[in-house]
């Protein structure tokens, strides 16, 4: 059965329910990934941070704006125990360590997900492939308006190439590479789409629940792509997540070799 929120799949790995005790897991490595970039061909650039955490043989991420992350926070999660930190008052904490403990306890690969090669290339043809390997996994004809909540410039065009429409939608608002406006109001835009397809940092911001709860009343199919929280949205399968293009550390933006994402579907069983 599908957890009925974040904080309730956060209980479950706290009771024990979903694996060996948290209290008995540490965090050997804390450290954050910061980075801006500005492909080849493309006006505009953008910037990243991402808190990542090393439990066993897994590192679970949760991205943060750039800059927010309170100064000390990275020693303080080296070495604490999982439990310390699923209840840790800063919510990127608790959802980097509760992804690092699911992906410890199952790695994709033992999950039921379908593993894509994402080419080895630069850094625009390395997400540009991404983008087609999430793509692939909507539940929408061509023609269909798909809510896309948390800009990224490679999965609008990749959706403008394959007939769709796409509504950009962002916290930080703005405008796309090609100049069209983004609104800030993600419950709204499922009220004008068909489809929708959300960033895993909705887990981190808070979003992700009343996102999840929207799209399931809805009847709209909610497609995650997830930097943020890989092993925790495939969780939701089911319970108004209908896929998710899963892609744990190390991301496809931080060399050109090959890579490889994971892919659930909820029609296929998702993770167990």
């Amino acid at each position: 059965m599908p957890p009925a929120s974040l904080g309730t799949l956060v209980g479950q790995a706290l009771a024990g329910e979903l694996g060996p005790a948290p209290r008995t897991r540490r965090v050997t490595v804390a450290f954050t990934t910061a980075q801006a970039a500005r492909h080849d061909g493309r006006r505009g650039g953008y910037r990243n941070e991402v808190l990542s955490l090393r439990v066993g043989r897994a590192v679970g991420s949760c991205s943060v704006e750039p800059g927010t992350l309170a100064a000390g926070t990275v020693e303080e999660c080296a070495g604490a125990d999982v439990a310390a930190l699923l209840a840790h008052p800063l919510l990127p904490v608790r959802v980097a360590a509760l992804d690092a403990y699911l992906m410890d306890v199952q790695p994709h690969s033992a999950a039921g997900a379908e593993p894509v090669t994402v080419p080895s290339g630069s850094s625009l043809d390395r997400s540009r492939a991404r983008a087609a390997a999430v793509v692939d996994l909507l539940d929408a004809a061509p023609g269909s308006a798909v809510l896309v909540v948390g800009v990224v410039n490679s999965l609008l065009d990749e959706l403008r190439s394959r007939g769709f429409t796409a509504l950009p939608c962002d916290l930080k608002g703005g405008v796309t590479e090609w100049g069209e406006p983004v609104f800030t109001d993600a419950l709204a835009g499922t009220d004008r789409c068909d489809a929708v397809l959300a960033s895993g940092m909705t887990l981190g911001n808070g979003t992700f629940d009343p996102l999840r709860r929207r799209a399931l009343e809805l009847g709209k199919p909610l497609t995650m792509f997830a930097q943020t929280g890989s092993a925790v949205l495939p969780r939701f399968l089911g319970a108004g997540v209908s896929a998710v293009c899963a892609e744990p550390y190390p991301f496809f933006w931080l060399d050109g070799g090959p890579g490889v994402v994971h892919r659930y579907r909820a029609d296929d069983g998702g993770a167990r």
